[in-house]
């Protein structure tokens, strides 16, 4: 049986992990900061003997040069550099610039944020809220994502990490789903330039997570996907309102806490940025290559309002996503040019769903069935939407 870490909830492999034996159980981590976590949240003292290192994690299976992060962006920056000294490489460094300048802010906020989850919000509220086998925990989840403020790479994080925290994977899925598109400042953006007829794309986009999550919910009932080993079994009568309470005024502000709180949340921000950074660059550098080197009026030409229109449409959103705000300005592209609001909607969905990415990341942090039953179960969603907005709305 997989061995895996309670904190991050990824799989530790046999060469490179760290043993907790406590109450005559076995936990097993894949970093310190994952040990020394959930020693401090359970309470337990780190005495000298209590912890075991496996004698093949020396320095050389930490090495830097190892990190994923370091090794996709070390091809980036190489991919850069030739492009100075030849010119087909041009295009490609544009876009890829282009793609920075538009993402960089999200993707800081959205690991920013997911260090304070890290270092503020316990485990348990994580559960009690999102992980609960439920019908309104989907809603809650679609919820949280409509308050969500940050771009489709950005909000990656933040799942990655309410998932770390214990929410189920129903319930990762539907806040993924439901972040790019349908959050509040979304909602203004697209009101600008769509008009009222962006509620269409709002309202069907809450639709599809909803959906999507109960749907999940059956499978997981099944298991069909991954369930995350990460929950906590929360009481009933727990309040996470009187806990915070009791949090907060048990607190004391001092210079001395707030070096260890600023840690705490760059320690969590590193560790979440060593799982999902990389994933991110590399949709990065697949959208760049993807927008310099093929023509956009091969698709434009067959973006109608049609069957075939639509299925075109979903193929330039798999490739071109990257940002909801940057995609949003070519979503109401296509709609001025066809007035197909379908394929606006497509265009916009269709790159959350079949975003390769996101899919690689859940194949990664939660398991590859939840990865492949995402566009299994969105993308006909997405289509049949597309289709019936082009036949009704005009």
């Amino acid at each position: 049986m997989a061995k895996v870490d309670p904190v991050c909830g990824m799989k530790v492999s046999d060469d490179t992990e760290l043993k907790l034996t406590h109450k005559g159980k076995t936990y097993y981590f894949c970093s310190r900061h994952c040990l020394e976590k959930y020693a401090r949240e359970k309470g337990i003292s780190l005495e000298v003997g209590s912890v075991e290192k496996c004698p093949s994690c020396s320095s050389k299976n930490n090495s830097f040069l190892k990190n994923k992060v370091f090794i996709v962006s070390a091809v980036i920056a190489l991919l850069v550099g030739m492009s100075y000294l030849m010119p087909f490489l041009g295009p490609f460094r544009i876009h890829l610039f282009m793609y920075f300048k538009m993402i960089w802010w999200a993707v800081i906020l959205g690991l920013l944020f997911g260090g304070v989850i890290d270092a503020f919000v316990p485990s348990e509220y994580i559960s009690k809220v999102l992980a609960r086998k439920k019908k309104r925990t989907i809603i809650y989840s679609v919820l949280l994502g409509f308050l969500m403020s940050t771009c489709s790479h950005g909000i990656l994080a933040i799942s990655i990490q309410l998932y770390k925290k214990g929410a189920s994977t129903p319930a990762v899925v539907s806040f993924l789903l439901a972040s790019p598109w349908a959050n509040f400042t979304l909602t203004v953006m697209l009101v600008s330039f769509f008009g009222l007829k962006a509620l269409y794309i709002i309202f069907l986009t809450i639709i599809v997570a909803i959906i999507t999550g109960y749907v999940f919910q059956y499978l997981e009932h099944k298991k069909l996907v991954e369930s995350n080993p990460n929950t906590l079994e929360v009481d009933d009568n727990y309040s996470i309102i009187r806990d915070a309470r009791n949090k907060l005024s048990s607190y004391r502000f001092s210079i001395a806490q707030l070096k260890k709180d600023v840690k705490n949340i760059f320690v969590g921000t590193l560790s979440l940025s060593n799982m999902v950074l990389w994933w991110i660059l590399i949709g990065i550098g697949l959208a760049s290559l993807s927008g310099a080197y093929i023509p956009s009026h091969i698709f434009h030409r067959f973006m109608g309002p049609s069957v075939l229109g639509i299925f075109v449409t979903l193929a330039l959103a798999t490739v071109l996503e990257v940002c909801s705000e940057g995609t949003a300005p070519l979503a109401f592209e296509i709609y001025r040019q066809t007035k197909a609001l379908g394929n606006s909607f497509v265009f916009l969905m269709g790159g959350v769903v079949t975003d390769y990415t996101e899919i690689g990341l859940l194949w990664a942090n939660i398991g590859r069935k939840t990865a492949i039953w995402l566009p299994l179960v969105t993308v006909p969603q997405t289509v049949i939407i597309g289709i019936f907005l082009n036949l009704l709305i005009r």
